[in-house]
């Protein structure tokens, strides 16, 4: 573990001063060996999936680490999409000169080298690799068993791709090991080689890398998302966007899982948007409220408000307006993604300028959490915490700045 840190470090230090045309090469080369290659990527996930599905995991679990031919190719289309993205390495965010005629300039810079811990999804090997080299980081990668055959042909084929380029194979390396004391090497930072960790999994495993870590986290703990439907929200937008944010991919962590709707919307909009559920497939946890509305929903518990359920479970409640449901947000919301449906201009500046969460939405699903929507190519996750980077970790959030200054000769009195 210690010598990949080294590896990876000195990689770093080239990828530093890579041009924009070798980075991009690099990742066009990327893209083509892994549509070339997914007949073999998805054979190699193929066994992942029976070994899951031996262990009895859910059926979220099994949806997140499933790969086939449209989700290679969507890992292959990320990376053109990130490619095609402005390179952030060498950019001046801001520049002035000073009465001494000093000229200071604050300069973007790679960050260095990236610490990617991940249990079940195989595509963050391509997404994380890609983001890194894109702004000059090399990355150390950390799969969990139940994704590490396919994440260890993703790795074999990226490498080969960046080594083809010119730029050095280790600025993408994989642990070649499920063996968890290696997870430990990481957070301590391998001798001072990794800059930042980054963590993508379920509870336990984002936990004990903030517990852990010696080393800045960017991370989010779980995704408690909520949509609040406003009295002025028209019904079928409303059940349409509440139908999508829960149950377009449930497995997710901008999935909804809390629909939150105003006293005054209740007689036109609670019925057509708990049976629009129901009728999905989600089962539907709800105050005494949305319960009379429909004999189907179940009552829910003080437990289920701060519930990621990460599957078709929705928890509903009844609030009297827009300040209840802040309210509610704030209690009980993971500050990931929230959403106000209405039509009601000031309701919903109020709404996004009062809920404090790394992505807010008005009249849109939670489920455009995610850096492809936002036009970063990819995402190695998303951070909620209040240094650095927060909402979509993409290829600008991994880098950090310098400041340049240019002088004639000054000297401080």
């Amino acid at each position: 573990m210690l010598y990949m840190g080294r590896l990876a470090r000195e990689a770093a230090a080239e990828l530093a001063l890579a041009s924009t045309d070798k980075k991009n090469d690099a990742l066009g080369r990327m893209a083509a060996r892994l549509e070339a290659e997914a007949e073999k990527i998805i054979e190699a996930n193929r066994q992942d999936l029976e070994a899951a599905q031996k262990k009895g995991r859910d059926s979220a679990f099994l949806d997140r680490l499933r790969l086939d031919g449209l989700r290679v190719a969507a890992m292959a289309k990320g990376l053109h999409e990130v490619a095609a993205l402005p390179d952030p390495v060498g950019e001046t965010i801001a520049k002035w000169t000073r009465p001494n005629g000093l000229e200071i300039s604050r300069v973007r810079v790679p960050l260095g080298v990236i610490g990617m811990i991940y249990e079940s999804r195989p595509n963050v090997t391509a997404d994380a690799s890609g983001l890194c080299l894109k702004a000059g980081n090399a990355v150390i990668l950390r799969s969990g068993s139940e994704s590490f055959l396919t994440s260890l042909v993703i790795a074999n084929i990226l490498t080969e791709a960046v080594a083809a380029s010119g730029l050095p194979a280790a600025a993408i390396q994989l642990v070649p090991t499920v063996d968890r004391s290696a997870v430990g090497f990481m957070l301590g930072g391998l001798g001072g080689a990794i800059d930042v960790i980054v963590p993508r999994g379920g509870r336990n495993l984002v936990e004990r890398v903030q517990q852990e870590a010696r080393v800045p986290v960017f991370a989010h703990l779980e995704g408690v998302c909520h949509v609040y439907v406003d009295k002025n929200a028209g019904v079928d937008m409303a059940r349409n966007i509440v139908v999508n944010a829960k149950m377009r991919r449930t497995g997710v962590c901008g999935s909804a899982e809390t629909l939150l709707v105003a006293h005054d919307a209740v007689p036109t909009h609670l019925s057509p948007i708990v049976d629009a559920l129901i009728e999905a497939g989600c089962e539907v946890r709800g105050d005494p409220e949305t319960q009379r509305t429909d004999s189907r929903v179940k009552a829910a518990t003080d437990e289920d408000w701060g519930t990621e359920y990460l599957a078709p479970i929705i928890s509903v409640k009844v609030v009297d307006g827009l300040d209840e449901a802040i309210a509610h947000i704030a209690r009980y919301g993971s500050q990931h993604t929230d959403a106000i449906v209405t039509n009601d201009q000031a309701a919903a500046n109020a709404f996004l300028a009062r809920v404090d969460s790394a992505i807010v939405l008005h009249n849109a699903s939670t489920q455009f959490a995610d850096g492809g929507e936002f036009g970063m190519g990819a995402e190695i996750g998303i951070a909620t915490g209040r240094f650095h980077a927060r909402g979509p970790v993409g290829v600008e959030q991994l880098t950090t700045f310098k400041y340049v200054v240019r002088g004639q000769g000054q000297t401080r009195p």
